[in-house]
C-alpha cells in the first residue's frame, strides 16, 4: 500500500504530523503498536497534570481554614485518583482518534519496522511512502546495575498506577519529572526525598529558579541530597535501602527512577535503512530530516527538548516541509518550558548562563511575587526574572510561583518576537492578575518602575 507519507509512531509528533499532512492534501498512514497520543497523553503530561490537579486539591483542602472555609481532609481516595485522571485521559484519546478519522488518515494498528527505502512491515503488510516520518519516541531509563521491579524500584510508568499511597519515597533524579512526582507524592501525603547528581534541582533551569524551588520544596517539608550520586539499592521488609556515595543510606517504602528517558531505537532496522544514530538519538537537520533521503524524524526520538509541544512543532514542520512550504526551523530556545509542581517553574529564552557563553551584555530585573497581590491572594512565593540585552530585546524569562505556567505564553510571545522591555511596558496587564509581575519587570527595566522594591 502506497501513501504520501507513512509516520511511525502516533504520539504527539506523530499524530501532530499526519494532521497537518491530510490539511494539505496528503495521503498518510499512520502507524502504532498502542495507543494513538503516545507517552504523553497516556503516560506524561496529561496523567501526571492530572494527579497534581488533584494534589493541589488536597492540600488547599488542608489549608482551607487559612481563608475561612471549614473543610476537612480525610485523606486519598486512590481508586477515585485514577478514575478522574483516566475519565481526563480516554476523553482526550477519544478526541485524537476522532480528528484523525475526520482528516482521512488511516491507523494502522501493530508493530512497525524498517523494511527497505521508505517502507515499513507491519506483521504481513508493507506501507511504502514517498516520504517516511520515525516517531517512535522514548522510554523511561534506569541506570546500569539498577533493576525496575515495579514494586519497590518503579518508573513514572508504574507510578501512574499504583493502588496506594506509599508512606515514603526516594525520587532519583531530580529534573522535571522526579520534582512533578516527588510534589504529587508529598501532598499525598508521603515522606519525600530527592536524590540529584547535579548541585540544583531542575538543573537545566535558571539557577535563582532552582533555588527558590529548593526553598518552597524545603518550606513543603521535601527534602534534597543535591550533589551526590546514587550507590545502589537493597530491598527490605518494608520498602528499599537506598544508599548514595557520599556512604549515606535512605530508607523508604519504594524507589521511584527518574533519571530521564531514551529514545526508543532499538528493533526499528535504522542502521539497515541508512538512519544514522548518534548518542542514542537519530539524527536530524534543522528541519529534521535523517542522514537517509526522504526519512524524517521528529519528537523525543532525536536530540530536542523532551515536550509535548516541541513534537507538534516538529510534527507541522515536517509535514509542511514535505509540501514545499518551505516552513522556518524552529528556535528551540523559544520553546516554552514549564514543571507543574508546586510551586510551578516556567521558562522561555536563555539562561544567564547560556547568556553569558555567547558574549551577550546582559541586564537582569527580578520581581517578587510578595508584590503581586493576585499572587498574595493564591498564598504562593516566588520571583519573575527578566534577561534582556543591554539597550537590547528581551533574551530570557524565568518564572517560579503557583500556576506561572499560564504566564509563559505571553513570555514566549515577548522573546520570540524580540520584544523590548520597553515595548512592553507600553502594554497594560489587567490587575489584580499574576501577568502584573511581568509587567512590574518590564517596566523596571523600562527605567519606570511602579510597584517594585527591590
Amino acid at each position: 500500500m502506497a501513501y504520501d507519507i507513512v509516520v511511525l509512531g502516533g504520539g504527539s509528533g506523530g499524530y501532530a504530523c499526519a494532521l497537518r499532512a491530510a490539511e494539505l492534501g496528503m495521503s498518510v498512514a499512520l502507524i502504532e503498536k498502542d495507543k494513538i497520543g503516545g507517552t504523553c497523553l497516556h503516560r506524561g503530561c496529561i496523567p501526571t497534570k492530572a494527579l497534581l490537579h488533584v494534589a493541589e486539591v488536597a492540600d488547599e483542602t488542608r489549608e482551607s481554614g487559612s481563608f475561612g472555609v471549614r473543610a476537612r481532609f480525610d485523606g486519598i481516595d486512590v481508586p477515585g485518583v485514577h478514575a478522574f485522571k483516566d475519565r481526563i485521559v480516554t476523553r482526550a484519546w477519544k478526541g485524537v482518534q476522532g480528528l484523525l478519522k475526520a482528516a482521512g488518515v488511516t491507523l494502522v494498528e501493530g508493530e512497525g519496522r524498517l523494511a527497505g527505502e521508505r517502507r515499513v512491515q507491519v506483521g504481513p503488510e508493507t506501507y511504502e511512502g514517498r516520504h517516511l516520518v520515525l516517531a517512535t519516541g522514548s522510554a523511561p531509563r534506569s541506570l546500569p546495575g539498577l533493576d525496575i521491579d515495579g514494586e519497590r524500584v518503579i518508573t513514572s510508568d508504574h507510578a501512574l498506577t499504583m493502588d496506594r499511597v506509599p508512606s515514603s519515597v526516594v525520587v532519583l533524579g531530580g529534573g522535571v519529572i522526579g520534582v512533578e512526582l516527588a510534589s504529587v507524592y508529598r501532598s499525598f501525603g508521603a515522606e519525600v526525598t530527592i536524590v540529584e547528581a547535579l548541585p540544583h534541582l531542575l538543573p537545566a533551569e535558571e539557577e535563582s529558579s532552582s533555588k527558590l524551588l529548593e526553598r518552597a520544596f524545603r518550606r513543603r517539608g521535601v527534602k534534597y541530597e543535591l550533589g551526590v550520586r546514587f550507590d545502589g539499592v537493597k530491598t527490605t521488609e518494608t520498602g528499599v535501602l537506598v544508599t548514595l556515595a557520599n556512604g549515606k543510606t535512605l530508607d523508604a517504602e519504594i524507589l521511584l527512577v527518574a533519571v530521564g528517558r531514551g529514545a526508543v531505537t532499538a528493533g526499528l532496522g535504522l542502521e539497515e535503512a541508512g538512519v544514522a544514530v548518534e548518542r542514542g538519538t537519530v539524527t536530524v537537520d534543522e528541519h529534521c530530516r535523517t542522514s537517509a533521503p526522504g526519512v524524517y524524524a521528529v519528537g523525543d526520538l532525536i536530540a530536542t527538548p523532551q515536550l509535548a509541544h516541541a513534537g507538534f512543532a516538529e510534527g507541522i514542520m515536517v509535514a509542511e516541509h514535505i509540501a514545499g512550504l518551505a516552513p522556518a526551523p524552529i528556535d528551540y530556545a523559544g520553546v516554552p518550558r514549564i514543571t507543574y509542581s508546586d510551586p510551578e517553574v516556567a521558562s522561555v529564552g536563555l539562561t544567564s548562563a547560556q547568556a553569558a557563553e555567547r558574549g551577550m551584555e546582559i541586564v537582569e530585573q527580578v520581581y517578587d511575587l510578595a508584590g503581586n497581590p493576585k499572587s498574595q491572594i493564591l498564598g504562593t512565593a516566588g520571583a519573575v526574572k527578566v534577561l534582556a540585552r543591554k539597550d537590547g530585546p528581551v533574551v530570557g524569562v524565568h518564572m517560579v510561583g503557583r500556576r506561572v505556567g499560564e504566564l509563559v505564553t505571553e513570555a514566549q510571545l515577548v522573546y520570540n518576537w524580540e520584544a523590548l522591555p520597553a515595548e512592553v511596558a507600553q502594554l497594560i496587564h489587567a490587575h489584580p492578575t499574576q501577568s502584573e509581575a511581568i509587567g512590574e519587570a518590564m517596566l523596571a527595566l523600562a527605567g519606570k518602575p511602579l510597584h517594585v522594591h527591590n
